[in-house]
């Protein structure tokens, strides 16, 4: 399992959730490819004519808040996150709603009513995961022909039944002939202290494996592009934002007032914390209404990424493509760490693996284009990853708004401050990154169910919706 890609950490796609949308569009797509393509036994004259599915565990019970039926509907379509233009969105879903069906690639039709086809079964927990889908395919008498079990592990990772079942029982890791395969942060510095590299240059090297020097480039520039282009998008927009809770946007009128202040009263002692958290709630309000962001390494987290390094650029206006080549690689590099030995879901183990996990990358990021040592680096990262433990995922009504957004906001603000504290050591410390990453895994399967993206306890049932 471990290597992981910073692009499987940094996939482009839509909003409001990476494991409820984007992770559900990507299963739909599985299971088409699985009837058409699929080694199931077929008789002779078997021809899957309708398509049923049903959501579990969190899916369910926050599902229509995260858009999750939405995404299966539009997966069995053939849409994909990264490609799928969310201004097409609601006539897709109109037209399949109209005629009561698919046709994935514009050739096999298969029947499908949202309203009858796709359930949200409340009372039917999968037995891998919180976040369980089983899809059905049926001939044209009823009989089911085909049945699949999906999992949306967090960060819009999809996996199925046996995919699944290999990550709990440990399988062997794969290393893919990446010359520095660290599982954990320990091995990190180890084979960093070895080989002399940093560990942005250990990340490059390990995606130059299946990469060119030029795609890797050029996709890492495309990934930042799309971070700028969604903080940017989102400081222009106004209005409420979808889903019923009559939230509005803020960002967009923060700053404006933050850009009449700049060059006039600049020793506004807040002002920076004010920059960091407008930049990440202008994304978070954009993955909020269903926009095109970068989980990072999650939806639900996707502005404290982008956040720190607009602030960073905003505050040293000549940071070059190789800083925020450097920044992104870094950030990767920890967050696969988390996700390799930890979550980054929150259905999971609560907002700790999504928001807490983010800052930590954002940390690590920033104290290596700060000039951090290996060992400052990954001090920052369990500075923030340790003060976001025990943090619980209770989005309002299903969505990610409140507390999501200004949560990013926060996160940012942590970010930033435990790469400062790190970089005033030398990288000695007496809590390992390691070590917080297991108390955080451990800390989520204790976690009640109820504050782990069910909306069943926490703020989502002791603040009245409006």
């Amino acid at each position: 399992m471990m290597f992981l890609s910073v692009f499987e950490l940094f996939k482009i796609g839509i909003g409001p959730s990476s494991s409820h949308t984007m992770g559900p569009m990507v299963a739909a797509e599985y299971f088409i490819d699985e009837i058409e393509n699929g080694e199931w036994p077929r008789r002779e004259g078997d021809k899957v004519d309708r398509i049923q599915v049903s959501l579990h565990g969190s899916l369910a019970f926050t599902g229509k808040g995260h858009a999750t039926d939405r995404a299966i509907v539009l997966g069995l379509a053939g849409e994909k996150p990264s490609q799928i233009n969310p201004d097409d969105v609601e006539s897709i879903l109109a037209s399949i709603s109209d005629e009561k069906e698919v046709s994935p690639k514009g050739e096999a039709v298969y029947q499908f009513d949202p309203e009858t086809d796709l359930v949200f079964d409340y009372d039917t927990m999968l037995p891998h995961h919180t976040n369980g889908m089983t899809f059905k395919g049926l001939s044209g008498t009823g009989e089911m022909l085909l049945k699949r079990e999906y999992y949306s592990i967090g960060g819009g990772f999809v996996v199925d039944e046996k995919g699944l079942k290999q990550l709990e029982e440990d399988a062997p890791v794969h290393h893919e002939g990446v010359p520095y395969p660290f599982e954990n942060a320990e091995q990190m510095l180890q084979m960093s202290k070895k080989s002399g590299l940093s560990i942005a240059d250990m990340k490059r090297a390990n995606e130059h494996a299946s990469l060119s020097q030029a795609e890797l480039s050029d996709g890492l520039a495309h990934v930042w592009d799309t971070m700028h282009n969604c903080v940017e998008r989102g400081l222009r927009q106004h209005g409420e934002l979808p889903g019923g809770l009559k939230v509005r946007r803020r960002s967009a009128a923060i700053v404006e007032q933050l850009e009449a202040e700049w060059g006039i009263n600049q020793i506004n002692p807040v002002a920076a914390n004010e920059w960091l958290q407008v930049y990440a709630m202008a994304v978070n309000e954009e993955n909020a209404a269903g926009g095109k962001v970068v989980t990072a390494p999650t939806n639900g987290a996707a502005g404290v990424i982008p956040a720190v390094m607009s602030y960073y650029t905003k505050f040293f206006p000549s940071t070059n493509a190789k800083q925020r080549e450097d920044y992104l690689l870094t950030a990767a590099a920890v967050g696969g760490i988390i996700k390799h030995n930890a979550s980054i879901s929150g259905a999971e183990v609560g907002c700790q693996g999504e928001v807490g996990s983010a800052s930590a990358m954002a940390a690590a990021g920033l104290a290596a284009i700060m000039g951090g040592t290996p060992e400052q680096i990954e001090n920052a990262a369990e500075i923030a990853l340790e003060h976001h433990l025990g943090m619980t995922c209770d989005p309002i009504g299903g969505l990610v708004q409140v507390p999501c957004i200004e949560r990013n906001g926060l996160g940012a603000i942590k970010a930033v401050s435990a790469a400062s504290l790190a970089l005033r050591g030398d990288g000695t410390h007496f809590v390992s990154l390691d070590a917080c990453i297991k108390t955080m895994m451990e800390t989520g399967q204790d976690m009640n169910s109820r504050y782990k993206e069910t909306s069943q306890g926490g703020l989502a049932v002791n603040v009245v919706e409006c």
